[in-house]
């Protein structure tokens, strides 16, 4: 791939003050960040003076298989409640054609045109629709040709246990490269939190699986699954690789047992991703980063049988995360901005990444003075590279090589 040497950026790394430096890249590869980087005769230069560059973003929750971004408008047609929802997704998804490639593709390539590197995407598996979605999801990757990274995480929108062969398809998945496995409120949904947390970590230790378990369950029944979920990790020695999605009861709870369950999550390892979406609680992502606990974020669904709402901007998700959770200072506001980079990279256990010598050169260029203002006013992105290859120019994927 050669050199390329992108001139006088604004560099940003999280809890620091931004630098102006030149970023070397080689072969893919950020070679050397900052002064005396500008002695390679034979790079191609890209001036960015002036210009925020910040580490390819990172979508850690969404649900690409659901899309039906990139079709026609569909009205929303579902009520309030979970349950509802969850029926109108399984009703309607048939008769919709989800999934879909092509919209699939069309959502990545929107992703990838706002910045984003990396997903990780919850696929239905269920004996009804069986790996289908898997599959549309990998036909789309596919098709945007390196252009970004997408981890799949199996996972059973329908329960697992009350519902008749969806065990044996999550080990289908598995076996068959799915990198992550998933789980919905093991007691809300399955009413059995012991049985279902035996089989998806089970299924995780046979297969070198990370685990990505979905927690809608609220209040004191919500953070005894906490608990549960983190003993699990603790014995199984799975630090770093489980994550609980939403975790609606950590904010339910009273204040003494929301401190001792951020730190057990922090000594544990788990991580917790939010979506900061609708009026749905969403986690005090300042206490956790305070005692060492990951957060990460994501939309959760764009755009599908669940909620008409929905961009692919990480940016845009970050304002979201900042703003529910009251954060005016700018050094709050990058907390957001973490999540939506670093944090989704610890998720994803991400060995090389950021604005670093050995990193894979995946950068966002956008015109901002500080990352608190590309959180707050969204700039469009002026220049997206991935491993060291432009795939979006102002706002717009780069089609050919």
């Amino acid at each position: 791939m050669g050199e390329t040497l992108l001139c006088g950026g604004l560099v940003w790394h999280p809890g620091l003050d931004v630098e102006s430096a030149d970023i070397l890249i080689r072969d893919g590869v950020i070679a050397a960040v900052g002064a005396g980087t500008d002695d390679s005769p034979d790079a191609a230069v890209i001036d960015v003076a002036g210009r925020l560059v910040l580490p390819g973003l990172v979508e850690a929750h969404c649900h690409l298989d659901k899309t039906l971004y990139g079709g026609p408008w569909v009205p929303h047609s579902a009520g309030e409640p979970l349950a509802e929802r969850i029926a109108n997704d399984r009703n309607r998804r048939g008769e919709l054609g989800i999934p879909d490639v092509d919209r699939i593709t069309a959502l990545l390539e929107q992703m990838v045109a706002a910045g984003t590197s990396y997903v990780r995407s919850h696929t239905d598996v269920d004996p009804e629709v069986g790996l289908r979605g898997v599959e549309a999801v990998r036909a789309a990757v596919a098709r945007l040709d390196g252009r970004v990274t997408v981890e799949q995480v199996a996972f059973p929108q329908h329960g697992v246990l009350i519902n008749p062969g969806t065990a044996e398809l999550l080990e289908e998945a598995l076996k068959g490269g799915v990198e992550t496995i998933g789980g919905i409120d093991p007691a809300g949904f399955d009413r059995d939190p012991v049985g279902q947390l035996d089989l998806i970590f089970g299924l995780a230790e046979r297969y070198g699986a990370g685990i990505d378990i979905h927690l809608h369950d609220g209040g004191t029944l919500g953070a005894f699954e906490f608990e549960l979920i983190i003993e699990r990790t603790e014995a199984a020695g799975l630090g770093g690789r489980v994550a609980i999605s939403h975790g609606y009861a950590l904010p339910q709870i009273d204040a003494a047992p929301r401190e001792r369950l951020i730190e057990r999550l922090a000594a544990a390892g788990v991580s917790l991703v939010t979506g900061a979406v609708y009026d749905f609680p969403v986690p005090p992502v300042k206490k956790l980063r305070a005692a060492g606990a990951n957060v990460a974020c994501g939309h959760d669904g764009i755009r599908d049988l669940w909620g008409p709402f929905g961009s692919g901007d990480m940016l845009e998700r970050a304002m979201h995360l900042a703003y529910r959770n009251t954060f005016r200072r700018d050094d709050d506001i990058e907390l957001a901005l973490e999540a939506a980079t670093h944090g989704g990279a610890r998720l994803l256990g991400l060995d090389a990444y950021g604005i670093v010598p050995g990193a894979p050169a995946d950068l966002v260029v956008v015109r901002a003075e500080t990352p608190a203002a590309a959180v707050v006013t969204r700039p469009v992105r002026d220049l997206v590279l991935k491993g060291g290859r432009v795939v979006a120019r102002d706002g717009e994927l780069v089609t050919t090589s």
